[in-house]
């Protein structure tokens, strides 16, 4: 009788460190359609998306620009800063609060308040639109209740095991 024993490797780095609760590649935007999108199904030619404004779904073509929130980040003048840091911080900031109307913010007080949150974003790729449609973003995804930065600890190994597991062929 022939008997094969395979060891299952556990490495630690094969492990996440932290489960993100918040999946940002689901919240979509597109480019000329005001506010996010919710990708609900995807259809041959087309993705379904739901308004988080109004709640309607609409189809969105492969012609439109489409960005994901979890692809976008921000220049700074190190290296660029994940859209879900820049949330994280408004939020930590902000103490889970909205702000106040950021359509109607002048030019000072969106770069002062965007200054605290990122202090070395570059001031030259980084518009003032740019910083208001972010903190738009971000009261909106706080309205419909999708913030969330609690992170879920992930129980890693302390060092790489081996488990034999054995097997018979029939």
């Amino acid at each position: 009788m022939w008997q094969f024993h395979f060891y299952i490797v556990f490495r630690k780095d094969y492990f996440c460190k932290n489960f993100l609760n918040m999946d940002l590649s689901k919240i979509l935007s597109i480019s000329g359609k005001p506010g996010l999108y919710k990708l609900v199904g995807e259809a041959k030619s087309n993705l379904i998306v739901e308004s988080l404004i109004d709640g309607k779904k609409i189809p969105a073509f492969s012609h439109e620009r489409i960005s994901s929130l979890h692809e976008i980040s921000i220049y700074t003048n190190s290296e660029d800063l994940p859209l879900y840091d820049v949330l994280k911080k408004l939020h930590k900031m902000q103490d889970g609060k909205t702000i106040d109307n950021p359509k109607k913010m002048d030019s000072k007080a969106l770069k002062a308040l965007f200054e605290e949150v990122v202090p070395d974003y570059d001031q030259d790729a980084v518009y003032v639109s740019d910083m208001k449609k972010i903190f738009t973003w971000y009261n909106l995804l706080l309205e419909k209740d999708l913030l969330d930065f609690s992170e879920e600890e992930v129980k890693e190994p302390d060092k790489v095991t081996e488990e034999p597991a054995s097997g018979e062929p029939k």
